[in-house]
């Protein structure tokens, strides 16, 4: 049986434990959250370290992106400094594959029409694959990377600003701490709304799960929502909120989605390669080999 674990920063009110099947192999996915408490996670690292296939890292990036540029985070690198011997991933090979092919396919399918929405993306430096589909798709985008990363209340409307920002910032953020830009431990379960303007004026809400849960509005009537992960207290409460449409990148696994971390996990253990060896083009060609395609669940239709 091969064995995946994330180890996240986040709250451990999300761990979560499965056995399934991927391509005739069975697999244990775990998913271990730290609460915020970086010690805790590099002993974790450090003790599975040669116990497990691969790990996947949850609750940061190790890498973000400013169009081929890769920037590696500091803290995160050291985070993971304890695996000597097993592979590890931060789900930016699937960001940059399953989450571009998803907007693709949801447009192509017409399951879900870019073309005459406006859509409000989190942050575009830590899923540039879809922050890029999305502008060729949409109508309009609107590019929260100065509002919810930064703090600065201003929208980027343009993909080709984006590009030039990140090429200018990202050598500085990834030196910076993560909490910094990024929800961690109990501020994952804390939601403050912020900047409910450009929440009102979006069709689609997309990116990550934890930074759309930390600022989006109360009333979510009417809207649709395109994330990597949910569980199934967070897909209630997004009933209550009147939410339109749950869509996510990532299969169900025991009724609930795990991270992208997660399931680029598995795929780099159904490979037995290292991350460093597989191109775009394998993942792709296993995903299609498994058949995955976004779930969409109408929540209140």
């Amino acid at each position: 049986m091969k064995h995946v674990v994330s180890i996240s920063l986040g709250t451990s009110k999300r761990d979560k434990s499965s056995e399934t099947e991927f391509l005739g192999q069975q697999f244990l996915i775990e998913r271990r959250g730290t609460d915020g408490d970086k010690k805790r996670y590099a002993d974790l690292v450090t003790d599975l370290d040669g116990q497990v296939d691969c790990f996947g890292i949850g609750g940061t990036d190790a890498y973000l992106y400013a169009g081929n540029k890769r920037y590696a985070i500091s803290e995160t690198m050291n985070l993971m400094k304890g695996a000597v011997k097993t592979p590890w991933v931060d789900g930016s090979g699937l960001k940059h594959t399953l989450e571009r092919e998803t907007v693709g396919w949801l447009q192509e399918s017409g399951a879900l029409d870019f073309s005459n929405k406006t859509v409000l993306l989190m942050s575009a430096v830590d899923r540039f694959g879809m922050g890029e589909a999305l502008s060729k798709y949409a109508k309009s985008v609107i590019y929260g990377d100065l509002i919810f990363g930064m703090g600065i209340p201003i929208p980027i409307r343009k993909w080709s600003t984006v590009k030039f920002l990140a090429s200018i910032m990202l050598p500085i953020v990834a030196r910076c701490p993560v909490s910094w830009f990024y929800p961690t431990g109990e501020k994952q379960e804390v939601n403050t709304p912020k900047s409910p303007q450009f929440f009102k004026e979006a069709d689609v809400i997309a990116g990550d799960w934890h930074i759309i849960r930390r600022y989006m509005p109360i009333d979510l009537r009417g809207k649709i929502i395109l994330t990597q992960s949910s569980r199934s207290a967070e897909t209630e409460m997004l009933r209550e909120r009147g939410l339109k449409t749950l869509i996510t990148t990532t299969p169900p696994i025991g009724g609930e989605s795990f991270a992208t971390n997660v399931m680029e996990a598995v795929l780099v253990a159904l490979s037995e390669k290292r991350p460093e060896e597989l191109k775009p083009d394998d993942y792709l060609i296993t995903l299609k080999q498994l058949g995955w395609k976004p779930s969409i669940i109408e929540l209140n239709p």
